[in-house]
């Protein structure tokens, strides 16, 4: 009989450091089927058609999720542009109560809807909890700040209501993105129609709750659900003042181009293909913290993850074998048990798409790394993969895979780094790892990236502003900048 294979967790920890599993026991009180938010009230969709929302944690079914057509959309807009007469008019103090409201009552959930976060989305319970949540109560209590302070956002200005505002936001950060979207709409006095991503669109119909509870009154939001025809519709829709969109590359251009001539206003926040830069002065271990965080936070399914990884060249190989070592550790399974570290790929689509791409670097020959990891027979998963020996005409070096899957290059010089960097279509984010602040200063100023990390990756405040140039999409969201996209400014009277 042939001996068992000793996996490198096991060379590592032996059985010293194997969990008994955490499950989260809080209930997510999803109901069995859901109905379009409307007008401040729950209705059923004009369509009489709803689809099933599919929990990639095991394949299951979670809810019923109305399907809206454009007759329901309309309805949206008709509510939104009504709430609009008096919501604007209302002080600035007094929409931010209802932001401060907001704010509180997802705190007072958070629990409730980390789970539901993690049922639907499939991220691992510790980010729903620890990061998606407070950071989606802090962007309402950061713009609930401002409600009042408008005058204040740009000097000799001040800030005036667009009118109804379209939404379309994305599956990976469902809540997060929702509350990035809305805060900033309402403190400025807009209001809302928004649609969630068809996969995941339960902790948007339970936000509803949170604004009935809140008091906000009918018609301020609406959250319509659907597949692409209904986001269509909320683009399209002449009502809209502004869109504002967060997704593919591919589908923000089609936005543009729809919008093209109309007026309106537009924010596109898209795709990246992010590099995390570690130089040979970087504090290693520290940097081997930040490329996993980089890369694996949310399986990968983050648009400015750090999916590219230059090393410099003298230290590539002790690099590769500390980061082969702290990926063997990585904990890959139900994304409800709170010791894991990777949980659930969102849906057996993305799931494709992410085997697909990791078969091209394969048959273009990069060399493939994969730890020995147990994956759940249900559900969809994928095991944390690196890829070393890449060129720069590889897909896996210029797609964005959107799925827990590295791609590392190697530089000598700064130069050399910058040039790789920078040679992509994308310019979302960036990563830098040194201890030289000298240096750190002079890669941001030279990497085409929205956002450029010295020494951390992925740290984010509703304070400051995120977006990137390129086909990664402008505007800002968070921070003043991202106030001044959701207003139009007019000369204060100096008077």
């Amino acid at each position: 009989m042939p001996a068992k294979k000793t996996t490198a967790r096991e060379l590592l920890f032996g059985d010293l450091w194997e969990f008994d599993p955490a499950p989260e026991s809080a209930p997510a009180h999803i109901e069995p089927r859901y109905g379009l938010y409307i007008g401040g009230k729950s209705v059923a969709p004009k369509s009489k058609k709803y689809f099933d929302s599919i929990s990639p944690r095991d394949g299951k079914k979670l809810s019923e999720i109305p399907l809206a057509n454009a007759a329901d959309v309309d309805a949206a807009y008709q509510a939104a542009a009504s709430a609009f007469k008096s919501w604007s008019k209302l002080p600035g103090a007094e929409r931010g109560k209802y932001l401060f409201r907001i704010a509180r009552l997802l705190q007072d959930r958070s629990r409730e809807f980390a789970v539901a976060e993690t049922l639907d989305g499939g991220k691992p319970i510790r980010e729903s909890r620890d990061f998606d949540l407070p950071m989606a109560a802090a962007h309402f209590f950061y713009h609930a700040g401002w409600a009042d302070k408008l005058a204040y956002v740009a000097p000799g200005r001040s800030l005036a209501p667009l009118g109804v505002v379209g939404q379309v936001i994305p599956w990976n950060f469902p809540l997060l993105m929702l509350a990035w979207k809305i805060a900033p709409a309402l403190a400025t006095g807009n209001t809302v129609v928004i649609k969630p991503a068809e996969t995941t669109s339960i902790t948007a119909l339970k936000f509803a709750s949170i604004l009935t509870d809140a008091g906000l009154p009918p018609g301020v939001v609406n959250i319509v659900t659907g597949a692409g025809e209904t986001g269509a519709a909320v683009v399209n829709h002449p009502l809209a003042a502004k869109v504002a969109f967060t997704g593919s590359t591919e589908v923000g251009k089609i936005i543009q181009r729809a919008l093209a001539g109309t007026g309106k206003k537009l924010t596109l926040e898209l795709g990246g293909k992010a590099a995390n830069i570690v130089f040979d002065d970087a504090p290693l271990d520290q940097a081997v913290e930040g490329i996993i965080n980089g890369i694996f936070f949310n399986q990968g399914h983050v648009c400015c993850a750090g999916s590219r990884l230059l090393v410099q060249e003298n230290i590539a190989a002790d690099f590769l074998a500390r980061l082969k070592r702290r990926i063997a550790t990585l904990r890959v399974g139900d994304p409800l048990d709170k010791n894991t570290d990777v949980g659930a790929i969102n849906s057996i689509e993305q799931l494709t798409k992410i085997r697909e791409l990791v078969q091209s670097g394969i048959d273009e020959g990069a060399e493939i790394h994969q730890p020995t990891c147990k994956l759940p027979k249900n559900g969809f998963y994928f095991a944390p993969t690196v890829f070393t020996n890449v060129s720069q005409s590889q897909r896996i070096a210029n797609e964005e895979i959107f799925g827990p899957v590295l791609s590392i290059l190697t530089f000598r010089t700064p130069e050399e780094a910058i040039e790789k960097a920078n040679n992509t279509p994308f310019g979302l984010s960036a990563g830098v790892w040194t201890d030289k602040g000298s240096k750190i200063l002079m890669m941001a100023s030279r990497l085409k990236a929205g956002v450029v990390w010295a020494n951390t990756y992925h740290k984010f405040d509703p304070s400051s502003p995120f977006g990137g140039y390129k086909e990664s999409g402008f505007g800002r969201e968070g921070g003043k900048h991202g106030l001044l996209d959701y207003a139009s400014l007019k000369t204060q009277d100096s008077r």
